[in-house]
């Protein structure tokens, strides 16, 4: 696996210290179609698609995770990968802001759920094993650790494994991760430890993504290689190509309708200055009590 990464292109970006230190912006309403969160380093906002480096120690494979979505909570947020800057945002249908609904026996989102920055799906690469193209979004993770996240957080993660949803004809790879400050982390370093440490969790989270969209009326997810949960040297070989994927996007040679504007990705064509972000939200709205959100409890 040491080979495979070795062997990818090189490419220059701002210099990021590990120490760095990434808070949020809010603005707008939350639960809402306005509102959105913007992520700034050192008092500067980044796109946590572009700017936010893929690996935060790249010889120790240890990764930077962007939390879209705490564990335990509805609301269907992510990258907002067509907008400048690319914050978080809530998916919206049919002009309502989208929360997913309560399977049995689950409640929201199991684990803190998020996406690898610097990393794209390409829709035009069909895999020559899931035998489909990308998703056109980052690649998301599964964080499986003891502390429940916040919105916006950049965690420090190593990849133990990954499992590939087939969702309405496209691969979408959900990379199975851990905080590496996570108090066994260091007993956890592939799928097979999930398995000892966190026993029924996988098939619970096949489970979770199969069923997940049903009580929408949509079809049960599928997945490739029979749902198995390929070990961290796959993983880890995805997660590279879905980088390179990235650098392809990023210095526009893969057509697109995705915002590729950056503050930090040196010779890119769409490198520009970084921009202050005010309107900052001190509103407080209880996930249960926003429009659009249902309690109910879904037999599928």
């Amino acid at each position: 696996m040491n080979s495979i990464l070795k062997n990818q292109s090189v490419f220059r970006t701002c210099f990021v210290r590990y120490s760095s230190t990434y808070k949020t912006t809010v603005v707008g309403k939350p639960f809402t179609a306005t509102h959105r969160v913007f992520i700034e380093r050192d008092g500067k906002v980044v796109s946590p698609f572009h700017d936010i480096p893929l690996y935060a120690n790249e010889e120790k494979n240890v990764f930077n995770m962007v939390v879209e979505i705490p564990r335990w909570t509805n609301a269907k947020v992510e990258i907002a990968t067509k907008e400048k800057f690319n914050p978080l945002k809530q998916d919206v249908k049919k002009g309502k802001p989208r929360f997913v609904r309560n399977c049995f026996p689950y409640k929201g989102y199991i684990w803190n759920y998020g996406a690898l920055p610097q990393t794209w799906e390409d829709p035009s690469e069909v895999h020559v094993e899931t035998k489909a193209g990308g998703d056109n979004d980052p690649i998301d993770v599964i964080e499986i650790g003891e502390a429940i996240a916040t919105q916006g957080e950049v965690k420090q993660v190593k990849v133990l494994g990954v499992l590939a949803m087939l969702d309405e004809g496209e691969t979408d790879w959900k990379v199975l991760a851990i905080d590496t400050k996570d108090p066994i982390a260091s007993k956890v370093n592939d799928v097979k430890d999930v398995e000892t440490f966190y026993p029924g969790l996988l098939d619970a989270t096949r489970q979770w993504f199969k069923v997940y969209k049903v009580p929408d009326g949509k079809p049960e997810n599928a997945f490739a290689f029979d749902g198995e949960c390929k070990d961290k040297e796959y993983a880890l070989s995805v997660v590279a190509e879905t980088h390179e994927a990235w650098k392809k996007l990023v210095y526009g040679k893969a057509q697109t309708d995705l915002d590729i504007q950056n503050t930090c990705v040196v010779d890119s064509p769409k490198r520009i200055e970084t921009e202050s972000i005010s309107g900052e939200s001190n509103v407080i709205v209880k996930e249960e009590e926003a429009t659009g959100y249902d309690p109910k409890w879904y037999f599928v």
